[in-house]
């Protein structure tokens, strides 16, 4: 049923990881539509009390597939975030079931945002999250502006943004942006037992939690990520945007004119 995801339920908790391993788990739009779908039906589920969301192979997920943004044949940077990303972002913090991620290898642009959406995130100790959407002439979005400075606070969330660092997993929990770390070898069964754990607790109490904390802490986020696609729209029109996915592609450092 799903070509771009591998989903199983293990008792009363959904699997999902992201399987498309040759390209570090990118997104295109197949696979942003097969997560929506696989979000959709475990919230019509009576059986299935949780959902646990992590990758397959050595990435949790390098952001969007820059070969379908330039594509021109493709939907673009405004259908991208319109029908992909924010739609999914939306979802998960909207569906009434707990949301285990567990943040197995990198997790850059459109990618670290998505585990940041979660409700308990868990990283492998070699794990990254990278805002890498300066490094290519574009602006933080699937929720990243509105999340990270309210995870992190405004001075780090600001400098990882602008300069695109690496954020080790961590330095990541230091600086609140997840739950825990674990090692590697262990990730997946203590992300299963995680979400095992909370399947089992009363989850309607859970989703009321998730209702408070969303009213408390995302109010907002739909306007935000709204503007984060007008903002994007005019980024991706420039010339540094061009610029610097052609220097990725290409493999070389980008020479940016700050057009």
């Amino acid at each position: 049923m799903y070509k771009y995801l591998t989903v199983e339920a293990q008792g009363s908790v959904l699997r999902v990881a992201l399987n498309r391993p040759e390209v570090f788990n990118a997104f295109h739009r197949g696979m942003a539509l097969e997560l929506q779908q696989a979000l959709f039906e475990a919230g019509q589920s009576t059986e299935l009390r949780a959902i646990l969301l992590t990758g397959e192979g050595r990435a949790f997920c390098s952001g969007q597939d820059l070969s379908e943004a330039i594509d021109p044949q493709g939907p673009g940077l405004d259908r991208i975030l319109s029908e992909h990303f924010n739609p999914l972002i939306l979802q998960i913090r909207a569906l009434r079931k707990p949301v285990v991620v567990a943040v197995n290898g990198v997790a850059a642009g459109a990618g670290a945002n998505l585990a940041l959406a979660g409700d308990i995130v868990l990283a492998a100790k070699s794990a990254k999250f990278i805002q890498a959407f300066s490094k290519i002439g574009l602006v933080p979005d699937s929720g990243g502006t509105f999340t990270l400075p309210r995870l992190a606070g405004f001075a780090k969330a600001s400098a990882w943004m602008m300069l695109a660092e690496s954020v080790t997993a961590e330095e990541a929990e230091r600086h609140g942006l997840i739950y825990r770390v674990t090692e590697d070898e262990s990730l997946a069964s203590e992300a299963l037992a995680l979400a095992q754990k909370v399947a089992a607790m009363p989850t309607e109490a859970l989703a009321l939690t998730k209702e408070a904390l969303n009213a408390s802490l995302f109010a907002g986020l739909e306007a935000q990520l709204e503007l984060e696609r007008k903002l994007q729209i005019r980024a991706g029109a420039s010339a540094d945007y061009r610029e610097g996915v052609a220097a990725f592609l290409e493999k070389r450092a980008p020479n940016f004119k700050g057009q």
